[in-house]
């Protein structure tokens, strides 16, 4: 009996250990994410998005399909760094689940001539052991 409850203790204690490191990871990405931003390339930015035509990007114009069409709306919609600004997120809550995560936080720019912000919510999964943004939901 003691054999299966040091087992059960092993078992919960790893899968504690895994969870802490794909939040860790997943935080990493969005660090990297923001460094990016905060530097003008949106191209490195998207690195964080999944490549596939799959992904999703809801925001108030609606639902976008695919990697490439939500690069080329970033790229419309943020022409130049200016345009950009300085990006800060403020993650709220990261709940991760096996090869799934839920991430909800607000964003905010800072430009010289505006401050727009709002709330993300953002469902990762993990694809071929790395954790990619499947659908971005962002107001």
């Amino acid at each position: 009996m003691k054999k299966y409850i040091l087992l059960a203790i092993i078992l919960i204690m790893s899968q504690v250990s895994y969870a802490k490191t794909d939040k860790n990871d997943i935080l990493s990405i969005m660090s990297m994410q923001q460094n990016a931003w905060n530097n003008g390339d949106i191209k490195q930015y998207m690195q964080g998005y999944w490549q596939s035509e799959q992904l999703k990007f809801i925001g108030k114009n609606g639902i976008k399909y695919g990697w490439q069409e939500t690069l080329k709306n970033y790229i419309k919609s943020y022409p130049d760094k200016s345009s950009m600004g300085q990006l800060t997120f403020d993650i709220l809550e990261v709940n991760v689940m096996q090869d799934t995560a839920f991430v909800l936080g607000k964003w905010s720019l800072k430009r010289k001539s505006d401050n727009p912000n709002g709330y993300y919510t953002l469902f990762w999964k993990k694809i071929n052991n790395q954790w990619r943004i499947v659908i971005d939901h962002s107001s």
